[in-house]
């Protein structure tokens, strides 16, 4: 049973901070077909980050802005996450992917110059955090079609960000310990 239904609204009260343990297990994979429950996770789950990025919603409810959110981060034992973005073209990008795969990568690493955040993690962490430029993921989508994905750049980057989240790893895990602002081209 889910604390999660349609009204609910996630708050910053419901995100896992740094130390929890979920935030470090390996999460299961979501039984398909897709559950009512979990596809109404996922909505809760999406609109968080609608509301967060929102600054009058973000304001009125504390929200931290967050461009994606995992399954564990909201206490949820389930691989799955969803993203929303700005691509290119000014478009509003909307995800929701459950079980997903890593089935390809460019050799070519990148990072964002100004370092990662992460709605758990409630300090300035410093580094580079190295990613491959381009994936190809697959996953199923809440009617349990499988799709593949290519993700470039800052897509790329979110996406392996929240990848990591469902193993159990954090993205400051990834920074060079001796060298934390390490050239990574």
């Amino acid at each position: 049973m889910t604390k999660f239904h349609k009204d609910y609204r996630v708050t910053m009260k419901d995100i896992k901070k740094e130390g929890d343990s979920i935030l470090r297990k390996q999460l299961d994979p979501v039984s398909l077909p897709v559950s009512e429950e979990t596809k109404t996770e996922l909505e809760c789950m999406m609109t968080y980050l609608k509301n967060s990025q929102d600054p009058e919603i973000a304001k009125k409810y504390q929200l931290r802005p967050g461009a994606g959110l995992s399954a564990n981060q909201v206490g949820i034992n389930k691989s799955m996450f969803v993203i929303r973005y700005q691509t290119e073209k000014e478009e509003t990008m909307e995800l929701k992917l459950i079980n997903p795969k890593l089935i390809s990568h460019a050799a070519n690493i990148i990072y964002l110059p100004e370092g990662e955040g992460c709605l758990s993690v409630n300090r300035e962490v410093s580094g580079h955090v190295p990613r491959y430029e381009r994936i190809k993921v697959q996953a199923f989508d809440t009617e349990g079609e499988e799709h593949t994905y290519t993700f470039k750049g800052y897509s790329s980057i979110l996406v392996q960000h929240e990848m990591d989240h469902l193993n159990g790893i954090m993205f400051f895990d990834r920074i060079n310990k001796e060298r934390p602002f390490l050239n990574l081209q």
